[in-house]
C-alpha cells in the first residue's frame, strides 16, 4: 500500500514537472551582469535557455545548498557520536581486560552458583 502511494506521488510530481516545462518553454536570457555593468567591465556573458531549465536549475541548486548546509550543521552531532563510540569501545576493552584478570580460582560457593560451565 505504501509502495503504491509512493509511486502515485512520484507520478503526480512527474506530471506537474512536465506540465510546468511545457508551459514555460519560452527562451530567456541569463546574464552574468547587468548590460551596463557588463559593457563597462568588458564582460558581457549571456546565454539563452528555456525558462523551465532555469526554474529546475534553481530548484536543484537550492536543494544542493540545503543538503550542504544541513551536513555542515550536523557535523557536531557526528563528531559527538564518534567520540562516544570510541569511549564505548575503550570501556568494552577495559571490561574484557578486567574479566581476563579476575578469571582465577573462584570460591567454591560461587562456582556452584555459576553452574557446570564454571567447573
Amino acid at each position: 500500500m505504501i509502495r503504491l502511494l509512493r509511486l502515485l506521488m512520484l507520478g503526480l510530481v512527474a506530471v506537474v514537472l512536465i506540465v510546468l516545462a511545457l508551459a514555460n518553454g519560452d527562451p530567456v536570457t541569463l546574464r552574468a551582469l547587468p548590460p551596463e555593468a557588463g559593457a563597462f567591465l568588458g564582460f558581457a556573458w549571456a546565454v539563452q535557455l528555456p525558462l523551465y531549465l532555469v526554474i529546475f536549475a534553481g530548484i536543484l541548486i537550492g536543494l544542493l545548498i540545503g543538503f550542504l548546509w544541513e551536513w555542515l550543521r550536523e557535523r557536531s552531532i557526528r563528531v559527538g557520536h564518534a567520540r562516544v563510540s570510541r569511549k564505548a569501545a575503550h570501556l568494552e576493552r577495559e571490561i574484557d581486560r578486567l574479566k581476563a584478570r579476575t578469571e582465577g580460582p573462584k570460591d567454591e560457593v560461587l562456582a556452584l552458583l555459576d553452574g557446570p560451565k564454571a567447573r
